[in-house]
Parts: C-alpha cells; sequence; structure tokens
C-alpha cells in the first residue's frame, strides 16, 4: 500500500467547473468518487481541492477501501505549445492575475470548463 504522500503525487485529473447557482467554481476528481469541493476563486478552489483529496484518500485508507489509480495516458504528455495574438495573452494574464493563479492554472480551468460544456451539449443530442 502506498503512503499519503505517494498517493498525493499521482496525477489525479481535477476537473473544475463554474457554479452558475451559488457563485464560485466546483472542483471534483471523477477517478476519487464523491471527491468533490468548491470555492469561490480560481485559487480558492485549487487549494480547497487539495485538501478534499488529501482527506478522502485518508479515509480510504482508513476504512480499507481500494484507492484507484489515475488513468494512465501514455499518449499524451499533458503540454502543447500555442501560439496565440498578444491582446489575448495580456487579457488572459490579467485576468489569471486578477483571480490570483499562475496563467497556466487560468488556462486549464478555461480549457476544462470548454471542454466539460462541450461534452454536455454531445451527451445531450
Amino acid at each position: 500500500m502506498k503512503t499519503i504522500e505517494e498517493y498525493m503525487r499521482l496525477p489525479y485529473k481535477l476537473e473544475i467547473v463554474r457554479d452558475t447557482e451559488e457563485g464560485g467554481y466546483v472542483g471534483s476528481y471523477p477517478e476519487l468518487r464523491g471527491c468533490i469541493t468548491t470555492g469561490q476563486t480560481i485559487a480558492e478552489l485549487a487549494a480547497n481541492a487539495e485538501d478534499a483529496r488529501r482527506e478522502w484518500l485518508l479515509t480510504a485508507m482508513e476504512e480499507g477501501i481500494a484507492i484507484p489509480e489515475p488513468a494512465a495516458d501514455m499518449e499524451y504528455s499533458g503540454q502543447f505549445k500555442l501560439r496565440i495574438p498578444k491582446a489575448l495573452h495580456r487579457s488572459l494574464a490579467q485576468h489569471s492575475k486578477e483571480q490570483g493563479v499562475s496563467m497556466n492554472q487560468y488556462c486549464l480551468y478555461l480549457l476544462t470548463k470548454n471542454d466539460a460544456e462541450g461534452n454536455h451539449t454531445r451527451a445531450a443530442k
């Protein structure tokens, strides 16, 4: 069995969506069933998500519940290079600063949100 530190280093996928009813954001780890949290900002959500994942893993370890490993995507590195107009770069940098997160985190949120919305649209058809 792994230690909590080993589990915390594993790359579990965090899905983030805007909470249109309550405001703020909702984050969940699909591979850790029921591991869900919220935050008013992306930065707050990121911190809460780490805490929620740690508590979920600790509870599973204490109760002897099998902890799934993150899905392995051997074909994808998780990185890609993207050239964007300077005005868009400036806008993204400003919005990420307002949210108190890095531009990478902010762009990840935007991509995740758009991908999740696209999945809901495709599922409805």
